[in-house]
């Protein structure tokens, strides 16, 4: 994600023509000759020079999470080390994270992994929303904040993600960036370990870290729930139990009906009490039929409510990279999914908040068919017709009887659109064209003006929209009729009513807020506007995972 990203992986060479390369070429890594007060930069070329500059020094008094301590360079001396710079909101960077597990798994002895946490928006400059980053995206290696940019500006990065090698003798290799990139990082850090091996500098002794999530391991009823569905009519509370992978369902008092999942992430149909999920996120009812987006398998779910089984209804099991528009209905088990962050059923039609793809799809659900709906799949704030608007990571859904409406998180903003199939894209809340995806804050009053912060969902009520304001830890109220935004909760110095709120759900005259890093469920009453926490009965947490627990003290 970048003011002017591409989604190519591309090595930098000397003259700065970039090229793209594919994983079929022989890699050799190559240190260039840096220019003036810039530090050298990978290429393709065969015949790297036998001098690298020395890299760049993690700067003093910075905040470090999953680890005892500040790190040095000295530190992990004899260990090839990439710098996985990112920051907790883009989709890009979520995406790479399973690569970055690979990596640290098949060179364990080698490779250490850091991640620079170099923040987009204000919010995530605060130490303490990384460190629940860290924890809900289950990052196991060690994490800097990078609030001012500062290791950015010394390696030169323009945008999340970017990697940066250096070798097992301090020195800087080069840089690549952007998804896709774990056969190419594989092949430079496997060569750069046999290059350390030949010069007997290499440390193979695997580090210990102090993890974060040792001492806040998930013996929460949730954990970072991200979406609450509820539903007057069945007196049914679904809950997305996120980074508990799992769904609870209770009455919309709080008291236990079921849960479906074991609790440990994975891709498994089956029984209620056999089935996994990874990291799920919104939900849709359709009679006795709970549809689920989950986000991290790439697929949607259908959990029988009656039968008490899930299967996979879409999605195969593997993130589609591919952003051309899926135009033509296709069959939905045999469409890659990207990052699905949000269901909602109207009609015989299932939308999808596609947040990988930043699209809208739509899923009939009657002719067992799916296709993009509207967005080209570039990731920006543009309005026009279905087909040729932009959209910014889509993470929330909600309808009346003519619109969608979305909340388009990365540039906090509230788009709208006809599901009838026929119309434009426009924008209530946020500022389309360049930049739009930097236009963002926490202003109230006339729509041309109002800003929010991260935005990720929204909910219909008498005609206005109510909003989770994110990284505000705000609910706002948008009324279309005066084109007016005003904050109705949040906000508040001491004793905050939310902390960084994410889905929202209407039911019986109550507000149901998934209250994401306080791990709750708040209730509003919209009469009185007083709020509560859902006292949920009978809902345990999950058996801690293995990788959660610290290791014995013989290392093991």
């Amino acid at each position: 994600m970048s003011p002017s990203s591409s989604p190519s992986p591309r090595w930098v060479v000397p003259v700065v023509v970039a090229c793209t390369l594919t994983v079929a070429v022989a890699v050799v890594v190559l240190v260039s000759t840096p220019r003036p007060g810039s530090p050298p930069q990978l290429s393709a070329a065969q015949n790297p020079p036998k001098e690298r500059a020395k890299a760049p020094e993690f700067p003093d008094k910075m905040d470090w999470l999953n680890t005892a301590g500040p790190l040095k360079l000295a530190d992990l001396k004899g260990k090839i080390v990439l710098l996985d710079f990112w920051t907790l909101c883009c989709i890009n960077c979520i995406h790479i994270l399973p690569d970055l597990a690979k990596l640290e798994k098949k060179y364990e002895k080698e490779l250490v992994v850091i991640g620079v946490h170099s923040a987009k928006f204000e919010n995530e400059k605060d130490t303490k929303s990384i460190r629940k980053a860290v924890l809900r995206y289950e990052i196991a290696h060690p994490v800097v904040n990078d609030a001012d940019h500062k290791i950015w500006d010394s390696y030169e990065v323009s945008s999340w993600p970017t990697f940066a090698l250096i070798d097992a003798e301090g020195k800087f290799v080069g840089v690549t960036s952007g998804e896709g990139n774990l056969e190419l990082l594989d092949t430079v850090i496997g060569k750069l370990v046999e290059e350390a091996k030949d010069k007997k500098v290499l440390n193979d002794k695997p580090m210990r870290f102090d993890l974060v999530r040792y001492r806040e391991a998930g013996d929460t009823p949730l954990f970072f729930p991200g979406k609450v569905l509820a539903d007057e009519k069945s007196d049914r509370l679904f809950v997305a139990d996120s980074t508990h992978h799992r769904i609870v369902v209770t009455n919309l008092k709080g008291e236990k009906q079921a849960v479906i999942g074991t609790g440990t992430p994975g891709s498994k149909d089956g029984k209620f009490a056999e089935v996994q999920f990874d990291d799920p996120q919104g939900m849709a009812l359709v009679g006795d039929t709970l549809y689920i987006a989950d986000r991290k398998n790439h697929t949607i779910r259908a959990a029988d409510l009656k039968g008490g089984t899930v299967k996979t209804v879409a999605g195969t099991g593997q993130q589609a990279r591919d952003t051309r528009t899926i135009d033509t209905p296709a069959d939905p088990l045999k469409t890659g999914l990207n990052s699905p962050w949000d269901l909602l059923k109207v009609g015989d039609t299932l939308f999808v908040a596609m947040a990988g793809h930043h699209q809208i799809w739509a899923y009939d659900l009657k002719a067992n068919k799916i296709q993009s709906y509207s967005g080209t799949g570039r990731e920006n704030i543009d309005d026009g017709p279905l087909y040729a608007a932009n959209y910014g990571q889509p993470s929330g859904l909600a309808a009346d009887d003519k619109y969608l409406y979305v909340a388009d998180s990365e540039g906090s903003a509230i788009r709208r659109l006809p599901h009838n199939g026929e119309g434009r894209v426009s924008t209530l809340i946020g500022s389309p064209g360049r930049g739009s995806l930097f236009y963002f804050g926490d202003v109230d009053g006339p729509a041309d003006k109002a800003k929010l912060q991260h935005a990720l969902g929204v909910a219909v009520y008498n005609d206005k929209l109510l909003i989770t304001d994110t990284y505000n830890s705000k609910l706002k109220e948008y009324d279309p009729a005066t084109k007016t935004l005003k904050t109705l909760l949040g906000g508040e110095a001491k004793d905050p009513a939310f902390n960084e709120p994410a889905g929202l759900s209407v039911a019986g005259g109550k507000l149901y807020v998934a209250d994401t890093n306080a791990h709750r469920i708040r209730v509003v009453d919209l009469k009185t506007m007083a709020v509560s926490t859902l006292e949920l009965k009978g809902v345990e947490p999950p058996p801690p995972q293995k990788e959660w627990l610290p290791p014995k003290k013989d290392g093991k």
